[in-house]
């Protein structure tokens, strides 16, 4: 039984095609296309107004050069949403709980932030390894730390999203097999045990959405220390 519960994250295949190549393609056609008409749709109209009142809040505090990433991160936030939320449904399989894909969506972003800093401000970049006014002593002992902090950094986007969506999904798991195994023995018991899973239901959507933000906030803070 233990074992079973983690069979959820198990990659597997159908037909020979990676059900993981499939759960990060298929969410793409839930999005309607803009259209080049002047009158659009409710769904249009409030997919647009989100994407802009999530990009102005994100790129407030960045200068007119990193606004070039704005095309990019708004995209993958959608996408992380979208595959959260996509993953909290019944037989559904949830890419963003596995490591190595969360590590290959961290490691090249925060890559591309280093590099930048590293071609268009070299001392400014380097300066961030040391704090002002440190005594001599503790040069090299602070120097080691922040190149350490530097580069663990992706593996901190990594493990926080892994981390929280499979402890959401597990919790959620769990509270279900109880709901079942207590419906023919403790009908009372397992009515209120429905209604923590529907609360804790709610509260992973928000997880999903909130842990999606946070991603791609801490890549824009990120950014904003290399321009």
């Amino acid at each position: 039984m233990a074992l079973s519960f983690f069979d959820q994250f198990s990659l597997t295949a159908f037909m020979g095609i990676p059900l993981i190549a499939l759960a990060l393609t298929l969410p793409w056609i839930l999005y309607p296309n803009p259209q080049t008409r002047c009158l659009n749709n409710r769904l249009l109209t409030l997919q647009a107004w989100s994407i802009r009142q999530f990009t102005h809040q994100l790129f407030l505090p960045i200068n007119l050069n990193g606004h070039k990433w704005a095309l990019l991160l708004a995209s993958f936030l959608i996408l992380l949403i979208t595959l959260n939320l996509l993953g909290i449904l019944p037989y559904t399989f949830t890419p963003t709980t596995q490591l190595s894909m969360n590590m290959g969506f961290a490691t090249p972003l925060w890559l591309a932030t280093v590099l930048i800093g590293a071609r268009y401000q070299p001392t400014h970049t380097l300066a961030h390894l040391l704090p002002t006014g440190t005594p001599t002593p503790l040069i090299p002992v602070l120097i080691t730390i922040e190149t350490v902090s530097l580069f663990i950094r992706p593996i901190a986007l990594g493990v926080r999203l892994t981390a929280n969506l499979t402890a959401g999904h597990l919790l959620i798991q769990l509270i279900s097999t109880a709901t079942f195994y207590l419906l023919f023995i403790m009908p009372i018991t397992s009515a209120l045990t429905t209604i923590l899973l529907l609360l804790l239901s709610i509260l992973e959507l928000a997880v999903a959405t909130i842990q999606a933000y946070v991603f791609v906030l801490l890549v824009s803070l990120y950014l904003q220390e290399s321009i």
